[in-house]
């Protein structure tokens, strides 16, 4: 069974720094795209960022861009998000997304989620 398992996610100040974890298992997905979602409440979930198998090219957002930078460790099954200088407007639940398939296609699998809320 396919599994996604976000971590790292918290309570924050403004202008701090949080690194989120998604370590994958049931499979691998050194192969495969993955990226990071995010849903504020209220709103639909939005993109944030993209990594390809290879770890290049990367994706942002334009609201993080700059801010946040998206890794992987394919050894390790997991993918990365460093998130700094984080701002009110980035608290919600952050999710980790992988393809099935390469680096095109939909995301077809999930994580829980972990919530990060920045105060102002």
């Amino acid at each position: 069974q396919v599994q996604l398992v976000e971590s790292g996610g918290g309570l924050v100040q403004a202008g701090d720094s949080l690194r989120l974890a998604c370590a994958a298992s049931g499979r691998t997905f050194s192969r495969n795209g993955m990226g990071w979602f995010r849903q504020a409440p209220g709103k639909e979930r939005e993109f944030v960022a993209s990594i390809t198998w290879s770890g290049i090219p990367t994706y942002y957002a334009g609201s993080v861009k700059g801010r946040f930078t998206i890794s992987r460790d394919n050894a390790k099954n997991t993918v990365y998000l460093q998130m700094n200088s984080l701002k009110p407007e980035d608290t919600a639940v952050y999710y980790c997304g992988a393809r099935a398939y390469g680096d095109s296609g939909q995301f077809d699998y999930w994580g829980q989620g972990t919530q990060v809320t920045v105060s102002s």
